[in-house]
């Protein structure tokens, strides 16, 4: 068994800003020279998202928007009324879809579906400069 680790940085402008990672995360998987195994996907950092998605204008614009009826910026959460830093929300919203995925690798790529592409999104109310862990394992 092989282990394979590369960080990434995504520069992010606060809340709701989405980024494709999929060709940034397939150019780890093929530096790490490993045929079949997992690369498994993790933001560094309590209000960041990794996950999956048709990236799209719709969607990208879809899905904060749900996140954000759903978990909506207020004063009323625990978080808010104890730091005063208005980002409860964003922390509940990362927390809700998490930190990480992990995607199988085939042939040496990841196996991902045609419309299936990686994506970080920043849940955060203030830009930030993300890291994102690659760990690619297998043989």
């Amino acid at each position: 068994m092989t282990t394979h680790q590369a960080t990434l940085s995504v520069g992010t402008t606060g809340h709701r800003d989405m980024h494709n990672i999929t060709d940034a995360v397939a150019r780890i998987v093929a530096d790490s020279g490993i045929a079949t195994g997992t690369a498994h996907v993790f933001n560094v950092g309590s209000t960041g998202v990794i996950g999956t998605i048709e990236f799209e204008p719709g969607l990208e614009a879809d899905l904060p928007e749900l996140l954000d009826r759903m978990i909506p910026p207020s004063t009323q959460y625990g978080h808010e009324r104890a730091w005063h830093d208005g980002n409860g929300h964003s922390h509940l919203q990362a927390s809700w879809l998490g930190p990480e995925i992990t995607a199988p690798v085939t042939d040496g790529r990841l196996n991902l579906g045609t419309w299936q592409q990686i994506v970080h999104l920043e849940c955060d109310i203030k830009p930030r400069k993300r890291t994102i862990i690659v760990t690619v394992t297998g043989e």
